[in-house]
């Protein structure tokens, strides 16, 4: 009688066993369970075979092609194709179970939108190299006009991809976006800084005032060398390597000199000579200067641009010489060398001339003093001179 009761007992409890392996999770067998994820583990294994075995396969064929493109291209679809292993054991494991209808339907969204999300990410990688081929357009559009359609294209395909994986899942993506318009409008009454920035941006690389590595002066802002143009700010480097970011509404409504896009350099100096100076020697002195720039290989000639030395005016302490000229190059460093080196030579052509450069000074009459006061000399910050006369 115990034994039958034991036997009994023992049966009932490898039927609930089969029950429950039966049943499993959501109705599925627990061995079928079992052998999806075996399925799905060994695409997970073989996944760097696979890739291997792909990359390797096309490297093959882009390398018997002369240009680097469809290089770029397979070293920006490697990420991509990795994943599609993980897509295929997704797949072969849930098709190896026997799902009721509304639990297949879901698994079969998540199939088709892992294949959507593969497809997307492949064109939203490949769209970075294939973007260059706008580089051969660079004599129509400026780089930075390049790089904003390059974004553009990527997150259009994001846009798309992301649309599309919505659809799948039931979700209307046209009503979504009519509801996401009202909310567009509050959104937009609250960052109109961020449009205008946006639509300045527009603007200025529309009407290509400067590129990357160009050397702009904003007036009243920044000086330096452009880094980036982006959607919002610009990004100007200064002279003492501190990145500025300036609105995009700063550079559309302030002066832009983009010094870069000079095509000489100016030198303008004013030389005073002292008053004591003959006529002679300012001549000599004239001549001399502008015999020196006439033939040096660093000045632009007089048949290509202004250029003068000129005895300009009688001023306050000097007889003035205007000099007015332009170097060939705009390179600042070889401007300041050639500046330099003009400097001396009008040092060298006053002194041969026998004359000097006059400064700032000022003379002092006095007319009368007390007879029993001593007279002195009254110095004006060390450049004055003081005469004494009585004129009474």
């Amino acid at each position: 009688m115990e034994t039958t009761e034991k036997v009994n007992s023992w049966q009932d409890f490898w039927n609930l066993v089969l029950d429950v392996w039966n049943d499993g999770l959501y109705g599925v067998d627990i061995g079928q369970i079992i052998v999806a994820i075996l399925i799905l583990g060994f695409f997970l294994l073989a996944r760097n075979l696979f890739t291997h075995f792909i990359i390797n396969r096309i490297s093959h064929w882009t390398s018997k092609t002369e240009n680097t493109l469809d290089d770029t291209i397979i070293e920006a679809i490697e990420a991509p194709v990795r994943f599609v292993p993980i897509v295929l054991g997704f797949f072969f494991g849930t098709a190896y179970l026997e799902l009721d209808t509304e639990t297949a339907a879901f698994i079969s969204n998540i199939n088709r939108s892992l294949i959507a999300f593969v497809i997307f990410w492949t064109l939203f990688r490949a769209a970075e190299p294939v973007s260059a081929l706008l580089n051969r357009a660079e004599g129509i559009l400026t780089s930075s006009m390049i790089q904003w359609l390059s974004k553009a294209i990527r997150a259009a395909f994001a846009l798309i991809g992301a649309a599309t994986i919505l659809e799948i899942w039931g979700i209307q993506v046209g009503p979504l976006i009519a509801g996401l318009g009202l909310f567009g409008v509050a959104v937009a009454l609250g960052a109109q800084d961020l449009f205008k920035n946006l639509i300045a941006g527009l603007f200025v690389i529309g009407e290509r005032r400067f590129h990357p590595g160009d050397w702009v002066l904003v007036d009243g802002i920044v000086e330096g060398t452009v880094e980036h143009i982006g959607f919002r700010t610009t990004t100007i480097r200064r002279f003492d390597k501190a990145p500025v970011y300036v609105p995009n509404t700063k550079l559309s409504d302030h002066a832009v000199t983009n010094f870069s896009r000079m095509t000489f350099r100016r030198i303008k100096w004013v030389i005073g000579l002292e008053y004591g100076s003959t006529s002679a020697q300012l001549s000599q002195v004239r001549d001399a200067i502008e015999r020196y720039i006439s033939e040096s290989p660093d000045f632009v000639q007089p048949d290509e641009t202004a250029t003068f030395v000129r005895i300009d005016q009688f001023s306050g302490s000097s007889i003035d010489i205007l000099l007015y000229a332009f170097t060939r190059t705009t390179n600042w460093l070889e401007w300041l060398a050639i500046k330099e080196k003009l400097l001396l030579e009008i040092k060298r052509i006053v002194e041969e001339a026998g004359t000097g450069f006059a400064f700032p000074s000022r003379s002092l009459y006095i007319e009368a003093m007390p007879g029993d006061v001593e007279l002195a000399p009254i110095h004006k910050a060390g450049m004055e001179t003081v005469q004494e006369g009585n004129k009474a």
